[in-house]
């Protein structure tokens, strides 16, 4: 920008060529794009035809005249210009037509030979301005200039006879019209008067002789002469007086008055007084002497005048003129104002642009008055629209430059004083004509991103000329549809393809186009958009015109009229009135355009103001309008009345006016009655006015006692009255010229914690004693005073401590002084009160909740009498605190009464209180607690942590979460997500997306790529809305290859756990597609293929039974009994075949009261190693849960079940949330046996090293066994929790990475020794829930195994068959009936 000024000033100076090639080098070094919209001056583009600006400007311009009727008249102005311009004048606006009166001489000035002037004919007065215009260049015009015409002399006033004592001033008047005082002067004896320093005539025409002399006795009169014949005044004789050496009263003869001057001219402020002696005049400023003597620009004029010349802004200020001359002092004061004329602090430069561009024309002016500012544009006014505005009070600002808006621009500047002008011009360039090479084509897929109600985001792509795009820029043109002025907005860097425009006008159609730039220059314009903003709420604007008057002293009444921008139907208003001094302001709502504020104080002063509603809200308030209410009478009795008694007849009497807020206005006086105590009825009433506190009342009587009561006055009445208050006059006047003797007598007793004191008066009567002052203290009389009424006799000093020694003295007083001492000493007697018996505590205390932050805690004292009244100065503490945090400390507070108002508590929280009770040395316990919960209140913190993160595979969909607000005050609701692409856009234009319930995260979709976007979250309860957070910036990411919809999950691995937490989607969408209803018959059709498989295999069991094999597992069922309850044996339950479902179970599930969710107990032992424990992790949600769905079960059922089904170890297995290619397989076990035959008893098993840890099994085990095994494919999504089928005991564990990782149950090897309990890690669907152990029976012994499978042919008996197979018949009834439903 130096070098561009550099380029300005060479430009006015040099020759052509040379501005060619500094503009041209200045150009080449901006680059492709840098033809900025907002730079105020921009050099010529290169190529086109380069233009200078031209000097052009007044030399001399016209300047205020005032002339007389028939002289000539000549107003100067000069113009500069290359070619001469043409000069023209106006008067009053209108163009000037010259004639052989008013002529134009060749330097442009006006020369109008003859003034012509009347009454009724003034063509020539008025306001000239000079007009200077170049073809094909512009047109300026001066500063405005008013020719003032003298009108026919008129007196306002004349001189009249006088007479003046010698030396004394005299003075004789001649007003006139103001513009005629140039032509006064005065003739003495009709001869010309001469004036010298003793003879002056004033600005105003007054003549003013001081010193007056014999030789000043004469006729005389003033003479106007105004260009036409003289005008006389009537002719005065001013008579010289001796002096008669007697003093007469000190007098102005002319007194100043305040003056208005502009910088640079003179003033007098007239100053005339006269007395005997004669009197001495001096002045001050501001309360300051003014010297006139060695002050330069300060004079005392004759008379005692002041004169100032050469006024700054420093001499504004008021004036005294004080007369003095020893006997008597007399003041008067004016004010001098000082005004100046408007001066350019900043005048406006000259300015290059393009086409569409917008410029700003910046004028800063100063003066005094404050000086207002027009604008000219080639010699017509400029009328602000939506193009031309005045910003800044003075700046012209210029949107969407045509080639019309070339010329010159001036600024106006004007006051009362005078006005002034400056210009510069404006040059519209051509665009520079491409270079060789290759165009952009026009932008593609321009779209209105954002639409807002003054502002609209556009985006593009890119042309398709040029795919890429990095090195284009753009430039957005736009205009008001119907309008054809245009407006550019330009990208801010390569490659960006959107911009905002801003500062638009709500529910206008706008029309937008695009075009790109590359470094050949601009391309072809896009499609022409045409989009419309969105309508804008539309307030009331301020009531007009709001008035307040008070009505009486405790009401006021306010008017106002309807709001000149209604903006639709008024619906009603809300005045609101606070009283001054406060900070709590009151509201009342009215219909009408008037309404009176009752039950005010009196002679208080408020504040009102006036707010109009429509169905949109509320608009814009007034300005507050204060109003005082009337006064009153006083309230309140004065205070603090006290009597001192003076002598034998007079009595003294002190007060204090009553309380500020009982006075009701202002206090005028105060009214004092008095009477004789003996005879009442005969009262004496006087008035004490002003702010007077104390009265002496005389001529009493001796020895007489009287009562006095005392009232306060104000303009409306007398208030209350004070009490009767005594005093008894002395019966002879003593003697008060010194102090008072000693008392006679000094007496003490002391009491435990008081000492009674009592005395009697000095034997000498006849000093006079006003009072007695006790002084004591602990080894020391001088710790405390206490003064006492001379009447008094005995008193009483109260709170001392026990069993001290206390020294004390009286000395008798009056208003002499204190007289001399007597002293005693006494030692308080020691405390033998016993210990109080504690009281009872309160009771019934309850809590009730009023508000989000007050509780009323109320109780009841059994200690006090049935109607529960306190008559004694017992006293409750209340105290009270909430158990978060827990280590809150109590807070106390005191009550008197029988219920207390605890405030200030935090909502929505649970509080404890109790209350105690206190009765002098004796206090209760704790009452019992009471509980109380405050109510909810709006949030008062926003949301916190608040993070936006892309999601992955959608570019176009973010995921905003959040923490909870800290002060939530209540149970969340919900939130309301604002966002938008500027961030300093009012709150109404963000996009709002509300979220239900307490859910701390969101998607937000279809956003625009690589696009900035602020977030903003508010909280809500029940109560309402809490504060935003603040906002957090995130960008979208560019284009991305992988798409959202129907992306291929990642292969997981092996080594993949699940989530802990549910499957479903922020927005609780469920993660798998396949439908629920079809995993359920899958679920289903495996089990009954399993079930089958174990029918068959049952029935070839027990074909091989044999007694032998019978015995054995009795003997060993009888083993099993014996050791119940011995070793690391727990109840073990047998086998069980059941379905979870989250609303239909399979069978009644026990109800036993175990504590544990995973186990019950049963009557068959089972080993340790059938159980895994329960990760410790999981917290008291999820048993809450697991009770949920086994909350049902009992023993008694459980063993019903047993005998109708017999006993199967049961096993728990919520399928997890993994791919649809997951399988959970099942193997005939030895669940169909007996339990006796399926568990060994026998043998103490260990559990190997991390059998426990296991939860895979190998798939090549199970492929080993050569067995058919059915499949169940699980679907995360399905409402079926768990499922679960007999499996034979495990075998070891071995990892095979190619399973996925929900845990599988498959067949051991009947040959491997290996046995352990696995637990399968579980999890959950749909919902957080941490893994649930599944629960399977420990193996036998391999050789205890191998022999039960070798005889299973004779493992069963007939009739054990056929209750197996009508339990089986059962449990194919309830499958057949889940697959139904």
């Amino acid at each position: 920008m130096a070098a561009e000024r550099g380029a300005r000033r060479l430009v006015s100076s040099a020759s052509s060529f040379w501005v060619c090639c500094l503009l041209l080098l200045l150009l080449g070094r901006r680059g492709p794009g840098a033809a900025a919209a907002r730079s105020a001056f921009p050099p010529p583009a290169p190529g086109s035809s380069i233009r200078t600006f031209t000097p052009f400007y007044f030399l001399v311009e016209p300047v205020d005249t005032l002339s007389i009727r028939g002289s000539s008249v000549i107003l100067n102005c000069s113009a500069y210009s290359e070619p001469s311009p043409k000069i023209e004048w106006k008067k009053d606006g209108t163009l000037l037509n010259l004639d052989d009166r008013r002529q134009l001489l060749p330097d442009g000035s006006l020369f109008i030979s003859s003034v012509v002037h009347s009454k009724h004919n003034k063509p020539d007065e008025g306001y000239y301005q000079c007009v200077a215009t170049v073809e094909s260049l512009g047109t300026i015009v001066s500063r405005t200039a008013k020719l003032t015409v003298a009108g026919l002399p008129r007196f306002a006033s004349q001189p009249e006879p006088s007479s003046v004592y010698a030396g004394n001033s005299a003075i004789l008047n001649c007003e006139v019209n103001a513009d005629l005082v140039p032509f006064v002067r005065w003739e003495q004896n009709r001869q010309p008067l001469l004036l010298d320093d003793r003879v002056v005539k004033l600005p105003s025409g007054t003549l003013v002789i001081s010193n007056a002399t014999e030789g000043d006795g004469a006729l005389y009169r003033c003479v106007v002469e105004s260009g036409g014949p003289p005008k006389y005044s009537d002719e005065a004789e001013l008579k010289v007086l001796p002096d008669p050496e007697i003093t007469s009263n000190l007098v102005f003869l002319k007194q100043p008055s305040s003056l208005v001057r502009v910088i640079g001219q003179s003033a007098v402020l007239p100053c005339v007084a006269a007395g005997l002696p004669v009197p001495a005049i001096r002045w001050m400023k501001n309360e300051e002497a003014l010297d006139t003597e060695s002050s330069e620009r300060l004079a005392l004029l004759a008379g005692g005048s002041l004169a100032i010349s050469d006024i700054t802004d420093n001499d504004a200020g008021i004036y005294f003129c004080r007369a003095d001359n020893g006997n008597d002092t007399i003041e008067a004061h004016a004010e001098l104002t000082v005004q100046a004329q408007p001066e350019f602090l900043k005048q406006p430069t000259n300015i290059y642009a393009h086409e569409s561009m917008d410029i700003v024309f910046e004028c800063e002016v100063t003066g005094k008055p404050t000086p207002t500012v027009k604008w000219v544009k080639n010699g017509d006014m400029v009328i602000p629209s939506d193009y031309f505005k005045i910003v800044k009070d003075h700046n012209l600002q210029v949107l969407g430059l045509v080639k019309s808006d070339e010329g010159f621009y001036q600024c106006i500047a004007e006051n009362d004083v005078g006005n002034a002008q400056a210009g510069a011009q404006l040059i519209i360039l051509e665009h520079a004509p491409a270079t060789t090479g290759p165009l952009p084509s026009a932008p593609r897929d321009v779209v209105a991103s954002l639409v807002s109600t003054r502002f609209i985001k556009l985006t593009w792509r890119t042309p398709a000329s040029d795919p890429h795009g990095d090195n284009l820029t753009y430039s957005v043109f736009y205009t008001k549809e119907g309008t054809a002025r245009e407006r550019v907005e330009n990208t801010s860097r390569p490659g960006e393809m959107q911009v905002t425009i801003q500062n638009l006008m709500p529910a206008t159609v706008y029309v937008f186009r695009v075009m790109a730039q590359n470094k050949h220059g601009s391309g072809e314009s896009s499609a022409a958009l045409r989009v419309e903003t969105q309508p804008e709420v539309q307030l009331p604007g301020p009531a007009p015109n709001i008035r307040a008057y008070a009505a009486s002293p405790t009401s006021i009444t306010v008017t106002w009229e309807t709001p000149l921008s209604g903006n639709g139907e008024i619906q009603n208003y809300k005045l609101y009135y606070m009283e001054k001094g406060t900070d709590k302001e009151q509201d009342v709502d009215v219909s009408s355009h008037s309404h009176t504020i009752t039950g005010l104080k009196k002679y208080t002063e408020y504040s009102f103001r006036v707010v109009a509603y429509n169905k949109h809200g509320p608009g814009v308030s007034t300005q507050d309008v204060a109003v005082q209410t009337l006064s009153d009478a006083p309230s309140a009795a004065p205070q603090n009345l006290s009597l001192e008694v003076r002598n034998s007849k007079s009595i003294l009497i002190h007060w204090q006016p009553p309380p500020p807020a009982t006075q009701n206005g202002q206090i005028t006086g105060y009214k004092i009655r008095y009477r004789k105590a003996s005879r009442k009825s005969d009262v004496t009433e006087t008035v004490v006015t002003g702010t007077q506190l104390s009265q002496l009342i005389e001529g009493l009587d001796r020895g007489t006692e009287y009562n006095f009561r005392l009232a306060a006055l104000t303009v409306n009445g007398t208030g209350p009255a004070t009490d009767w208050l005594s005093a008894e006059t002395f019966e002879s006047d003593l003697d008060e010229t010194r102090v008072p003797e000693v008392p006679s007598s000094l007496h003490v007793r002391p009491l435990v914690t008081s000492i009674v004191v009592s005395w009697t008066p000095p034997e000498n009567q006849n000093i006079v004693v006003r009072g007695y002052a006790i002084g004591y203290g602990v080894g020391s009389p001088h710790a405390q005073t206490i003064k006492v009424d001379y009447k008094q006799r005995y008193y009483t000093i109260d709170n001392l401590d026990p069993s001290s020694h206390y020294v004390i003295t009286l000395k008798a007083f009056n208003n002499v002084g204190e007289g001399i001492p007597l002293y005693e000493s006494a030692v308080t007697r020691p405390h033998t009160v016993p210990d109080p018996t504690p009281m009872m505590p309160p009771v019934g205390v309850q809590a009730s909740i009023l508000s989000h932050d007050t509780i009323r805690i109320t109780w009841a004292d059994n200690s006090l009498p049935k109607h529960q009244k306190i008559t004694d100065s017992r006293y409750y503490t209340v105290r009270w605190k909430t158990n978060i945090p827990a280590n809150t400390k109590y807070k106390n507070a005191n009550a008197t009464t029988l219920s207390y108002l605890v405030t200030g508590l935090k909502p929505n929280t649970l509080y404890e209180f109790s209350v105690m009770v206190t009765k002098g040395r004796r206090s209760s316990t704790w009452s019992m607690t009471a509980h109380g919960t405050t109510f909810e209140l709006v949030p008062t913190s926003p949301p916190k942590d608040v993070t936006v993160v892309s999601k992955e595979g959608k570019p176009r969909t973010i995921i905003v979460n959040w923490q909870p607000p800290s002060e939530a005050n209540g149970k969340i609701t919900g939130y309301i997500i604002y966002y938008s692409t500027d961030v300093n856009a009012e709150i109404h234009d963000w996009v709002i997306e509300p979220v239900v319930g307490n859910r701390l995260t969101h998607q937000i979709q279809e956003l625009t790529l690589d696009t900035p976007y602020y977030f903003k979250i508010q909280a809500r309860n029940s109560k309402g809305m809490g504060p935003m957070s603040e906002a957090v910036q995130f960008r979208t990411p560019k284009a991305s290859g992988s798409s959202g919809k129907g992306s291929r999950l990642p292969d997981l691995g092996s080594d993949y756990k699940p989530p802990m937490s549910g499957s479903n989607s922020p927005h609780g969408s469920p993660t798998s597609p396949l439908d629920s209803n079809v995993l359920l018959v899958i679920i289903v059709s495996a089990g009954v293929i399993t079930i089958v498989a174990v029918v068959v295999i049952a029935v070839f069991c027990t074909r091989r039974t044999t007694s032998h094999q019978k015995k054995k597992r009795a003997a060993c069922k009888s083993v099993n009994g014996s050791h119940k309850y011995k070793g690391n044996s727990k109840d073990v339950k047998p086998p069980d075949l059941w379905i979870h479902h989250e609303r239909l179970e399979l069978k009644p599930i026990d109800k036993s009261p175990d504590p544990n969710p995973i186990m019950t107990d049963t009557p068959i032992p089972r080993n340790s190693q059938d159980i895994t424990p329960v990760d410790n992790s999981m917290d008291s949600n999820i048993h809450q849960r697991r009770n949920s769905y086994r909350g049902h079960e009992s023993e008694d059922s459980m063993s019903t079940l047993a005998g109708r089904r017999g006993m199967r170890p049961k096993m728990m297995m919520p399928f997890d949330s993994q791919p649809p290619q997951q399988s959970v397989r099942n193997t005939p076990s030895t669940d169909t046996m007996p339990a006796s035959s399926s568990q060994t008893c026998c043998t103490d098993h260990q559990d190997p090293e991390g059998a426990t840890s296991s939860s895979y099994l190998a798939s090549s085990q199970e492929e080993d066994s050569g067995q058919s095994v059915p499949t169940a494919h699980v679907r995360p999504s399905h409402p079926l929790k768990s499922f679960a089928v007999p499996a034979v005991p495990p075998g070891p564990p071995s990892y095979d990475p190619a399973l996925p990782s929900t845990p599988l149950l498959s067949q051991q090897a009947l040959n491997h020794h290996i046995h352990s309990v696995k637990t399968a890690s579980i999890g959950t669907l749909g919902r957080s829930r941490p893994p649930m152990p599944v629960v399977v029976p420990s193996a036998p012994e391999v050789q205890e195994t191998t022999r039960m499978l070798e005889d299973s042919e004779s493992s069963y008996e007939p009739d054990e068959l056929t209750k197996e197979m009508a339990h089986l018949e059962g449990l194919m009834k309830d499958l057949n009936a889940i697959t139904t439903a």
